[in-house]
């Protein structure tokens, strides 16, 4: 039962929704400021009592000191008028004033025990007070005397006592200073410590979600693991992303066999119609006159654009398929040069040679085969596009983790608006060939995805010496 009630507590103060997890977090992280404020106005209020407390004090000190000190004045002249006068009347008077001195002092020495010379005031009072038996004039001198002097450290007292509790207030208000300080420290790391515990709960769950939306877009063969708490707006945006790679693989399988059985259909009648266009080439059927010659010549131009493109189509379909190739390291040089051989006719055809300029030792973290793609269509379409009786160059440098390989020629550049499109399938350029053959558009895709298999990069880039250079980056062998 107990177990049972913990699951309930538990689930009731589970985070369900992202702004309850926001507000939460918001207000966790205020929880030191509001310690520290409340501490602050404790301290204030504590200095302000503090602060009224001795300044009543001191003005009652002051209040009554000065009446005393007036009070002692006027005994001090009464006694010694009466030892000369000696006039009842004047005793009268003179008694009433030490009466009334006798309270201020009570009065004032209840103010505060600090004041040490109250005791010797009151001990001194009775021998004051038989002032009139004193037929002596030194000896009344003399306690007039012990009695001033007693005032005066008692007065002396009473500075002491106020430049005390002045410097107790000061050191108390530098404490408390210091600890504010110290106090504010803490808590605003505590409350930063708060901010960053709390924004974790926010974090992870997204960095959850770029996680998915990477490996959806490399087609990752696996997701991560499905979050069992998190908030309901990232748990059903993570749904959703499950449900769309799920919708995509079906797409994708859909895409890849309707690719590969149209392609292969297409063939089927494709090859017909060679072969019939080879039958009247060769005027088996009867002879032909120049326009239909002309009319056959279009006929078999379009036959072998289209072969063309469906073995481009079948090459990008298996491409596609090729998600995680193994990479190991591959001589760089070898793949290039065996490139280069195979577009030797090409090459002669255009008057256009080659000129690699990097080492054979170097080495790259790839697959031999998806190499070959990349230069095949790199130098493809350098011939293609690049100015007859040039010469294209191939040059090799390394930096940092990458091998830094740079296609270069010379012909038409290509414009600023369409580089990053020109990499996606279909799309070509608005320059003729040399060989008068409209591309497929899919050779500059193909390399892109290549590069992108083998965890590179594929740009163009602005080199001063040529027109158009296409830059690769791949990782290296060091």
């Amino acid at each position: 039962m107990l177990a049972k009630n913990i699951r309930l507590l538990v689930n009731f103060l589970q985070i369900r929704s992202l702004r309850q997890l926001v507000l939460i977090s918001f207000l966790t992280s205020l929880v030191p400021l509001i310690a520290l404020l409340w501490q602050s106005q404790r301290d204030f209020s504590h200095v302000s009592v503090t602060t009224k407390e001795n300044t009543e004090l001191f003005v009652n000190i002051a209040s009554n000191l000065r009446d005393l000190l007036s009070s002692a004045q006027d005994v001090q002249r009464l006694v010694k008028q009466y030892q000369v006068l000696k006039e009842p009347q004047l005793k009268v008077i003179t008694d009433k004033t030490l009466e009334s001195f006798i309270e201020k002092l009570h009065a004032f020495c209840r103010i505060s025990k600090e004041f040490k010379e109250c005791t010797s005031l009151e001990n001194s009072l009775p021998t004051l007070l038989e002032y009139h038996g004193f037929n002596d004039t030194l000896v009344v001198d003399a306690y007039l005397a012990r009695f001033g002097q007693s005032m005066l450290k008692l007065q002396r007292n009473v500075n002491i006592f106020v430049d005390q509790r002045v410097i107790e207030q000061q050191q108390f208000l530098a404490n408390m200073q210091i600890r504010q300080g110290w106090s504010t420290g803490m808590l605003v790391v505590l409350s930063l410590v708060f901010i960053l515990f709390s924004t974790q709960f926010i974090v992870k769950p997204v960095r959850k979600l770029q996680a998915i939306i990477q490996s959806i877009a490399t087609s990752s063969q696996s997701l991560p693991v499905k979050s069992s708490s998190a908030p309901r707006e990232l748990l059903a945006v993570e749904k959703d992303l499950f449900w769309l790679n799920e919708r995509l693989r079906q797409l994708e399988k859909v895409r890849t066999a309707l690719l590969r059985h149209a392609s292969h259909e297409l063939k089927t009648p494709l090859a017909s119609i060679k072969e019939g266009c080879a039958i009247l080439s060769d005027n088996l059927v009867g002879d032909l006159n120049s326009a239909q010659h002309e009319v056959l010549q279009l006929l078999n131009n379009s036959t072998e654009r289209l072969n063309l493109l469906i073995v481009k189509l079948l090459d990008y379909n298996a491409l596609l398929q090729q998600a995680e190739p193994k990479l190991v390291p591959v001589a760089i040089y070898p793949v290039i040069d065996a490139s280069v051989t195979n577009s030797k006719l090409l090459l002669q055809q255009n008057g256009q040679s080659i000129g690699i300029q990097l080492k054979e030792s170097q080495q790259v973290k790839g697959d031999e085969e998806l190499l070959g793609r990349i230069f095949d269509n790199l130098i493809s379409n350098a011939i293609a596009y690049g100015r007859k009786n040039e010469i294209i160059r191939i040059y090799a440098h390394e930096e940092e983790d990458f091998l830094v390989l740079d296609v270069m020629n010379q012909g038409n550049s290509i414009p600023l608006d369409i580089r990053t499109e020109i990499f996606e399938p279909f799309k070509r350029g608005a320059e003729k060939r040399n060989d008068k053959v409209m591309g497929a558009g899919l050779g500059l895709s193909i390399v892109a995805d290549c590069v992108r298999l083998l965890n590179g990069d594929i740009s163009i880039v602005d080199k001063e010496s040529v027109d158009v250079c296409f830059q690769i980056k791949l990782p290296r062998v060091k």
